[in-house]
């Protein structure tokens, strides 16, 4: 395995862990098709495929087929951002870690 290839298998389980963290907390997930949906995070796989609870849509005038949606389950490949609660947002931690693969990257 090539040393770009840890550093993203690092990236995926660094945020892997983070989402599995966040799961019970509200959170928006805006998908590549500028589709935003609103709902409780529930679980989170290794793959970053997303399954929300009690979900809403922002715009549903512009999806109003998803207004009967309660649940959803988004895979990863989909997912353009993901938005994440303030205060439930360690960045320390992030910023750490981040900081950590650096200077990993650094002495390879």
């Amino acid at each position: 395995m090539s040393s770009s290839d840890k550093s993203l298998l690092f990236i995926f389980q660094l945020f892997y862990s983070f989402f599995k963290s966040l799961v019970g907390k509200d959170v928006v997930v805006e998908l590549k098709n500028d589709l935003s949906i609103c709902g409780t995070l529930h679980s989170v796989d290794q793959f970053l495929n997303i399954k929300l609870t009690d979900i809403t849509v922002t715009d549903p005038d512009k999806y109003p087929h998803m207004l009967s949606v309660k649940n959803c389950f988004i895979r990863g490949s989909v997912v353009r951002y993901v938005q994440l609660p303030a205060d439930e947002c360690d960045t320390q931690l992030l910023q750490d870690a981040t900081r950590k693969e650096a200077a990993q990257n650094r002495q390879r």
